[in-house]
């Protein structure tokens, strides 16, 4: 079979991809506003949330779903058996367009399966709004800005997810 765009076809296209670190503490502060801390959580998680060309709401509630759900969370027995909101703990997600880095070629990485800015943040919010809705408490990054993010790992636990491996 002919493919006008070969590499579109043999490329498996990008979905929303999240890197989940368990923390006792994590924060985001703004170097260009002093230090300015913009979001902190206690213990739970940072997710770093990078949203795809092709993304859809439906990936968004997946992933937040996912990272709702994650039993990372060790329970009275040691044993990794519990989620965040087993816990009550917090989520700081910040926006990473980085996760969809193609360093394939050169080493310049290049970044055009991340989403253009509108629709990343569109679906960042979405991812948002569905871990809240889960009564899980968020605490935000700065989105298109430069951010410092100050963690403790705990574990440590750090976890990539992609949609494209995840069942609804």
């Amino acid at each position: 079979m002919f493919h006008l765009f070969p590499s579109a076809v043999s490329y498996n296209f990008p979905r929303m991809r999240a890197c989940i670190q368990r923390v006792l503490s994590a924060s985001v502060t703004l170097p260009h506003e002093a230090d300015r801390i913009v979001g902190e959580v206690g213990t739970g998680l940072l997710v770093l949330l990078g949203v795809g060309t092709s993304d859809t709401e439906n990936e968004a509630a997946l992933l937040a779903r996912k990272c709702a759900e994650l039993r990372i969370f060790e329970d009275e027995n040691g044993k990794m058996n519990r989620s965040i909101a087993d816990t009550g703990g917090s989520m700081l997600v910040v926006s990473q367009f980085t996760l969809y880095a193609d360093c394939r070629r050169g080493r310049r990485p290049s970044f055009t399966n991340a989403a253009p800015p509108d629709l990343a943040e569109q679906l960042y919010q979405h991812f948002v709004k569905e871990v809240r809705q889960r009564g899980i408490p968020v605490a935000l990054g700065a989105f298109r800005t430069e951010m410092h993010v100050h963690l403790v790992n705990d574990g440590p636990v750090t976890i990539g997810l992609d949609t494209n491996d995840l069942t609804a």
